[in-house]
């Protein structure tokens, strides 16, 4: 699928990233990473969808956070619900950062990047981040590369993964290490990794 299509698919079904049961998702992942730096400074969260769980969390540890988006109507009920929030509505494999940050988040949004164009967003965020600054994202526990198309949410989505080796060897080459990596919601092959600039 090409990323308008995702885009069109999300803004079907925007309103449902409100539901209540989204408020934790995440959270205690994102808590983890943020022990990894002092806190404050300048954030992004990628894909960052309506809800604003993120971003709250981040301004509570003193960060500035921005939010980038490629469906239209998540950007329009996120700035409603934070009109003080710099928000960016573009696709993430044509987005060119101004700045660098201290937090980037990419919590269940770039696994819909062409498998094609995933290595240069993964290394994209990874030069984004300022020294010493922490990146988080999901993606699949894979072994290899893989991309599929389904249904489950209603409208139809697409999915890509790297594989966890080729994923950890992005992040070296961009002078980032690992500081963490869990499959967090068993038996799911749901996996978040955790990154540092050196």
């Amino acid at each position: 699928m090409h990323p308008a299509e995702i885009a069109q698919s999300y803004d079907a079904i925007a309103h449902r990233w409100l539901e209540p049961h989204l408020e934790s998702n995440g959270i205690r992942q994102h808590e983890h990473a943020l022990h990894f730096r002092s806190g404050g400074g300048a954030a992004l969260d990628v894909g960052s969808g309506c809800n604003g769980r993120f971003i709250r969390l981040l301004e509570s540890h003193g960060y500035i956070v921005e939010g980038l988006d490629i469906s239209a109507q998540m950007i329009a009920l996120a700035k409603a619900r934070n009109p003080h929030v710099t928000f960016y509505h573009e696709d993430v494999c044509e987005w060119a950062p101004s700045r660098q940050y201290d937090f980037i988040t990419a919590w269940d949004s770039i696994w819909h990047v062409p498998l094609a164009q995933s290595e240069n967003v993964l290394r994209k965020l990874c030069r984004a981040l300022a020294p010493g600054g922490v990146f988080i994202w999901t993606t699949a526990g894979l072994d290899a590369s893989e991309e599929k198309r389904d249904s489950a949410m209603g409208p139809p989505v697409y999915y890509s993964v790297l594989g966890t080796p080729k994923t950890l060897e992005i992040i070296a080459a961009e002078d980032c290490v690992c500081r963490h990596l869990e499959y967090d919601q068993p038996p799911e092959k749901h996996l978040f990794l955790i990154a540092q600039k050196v």
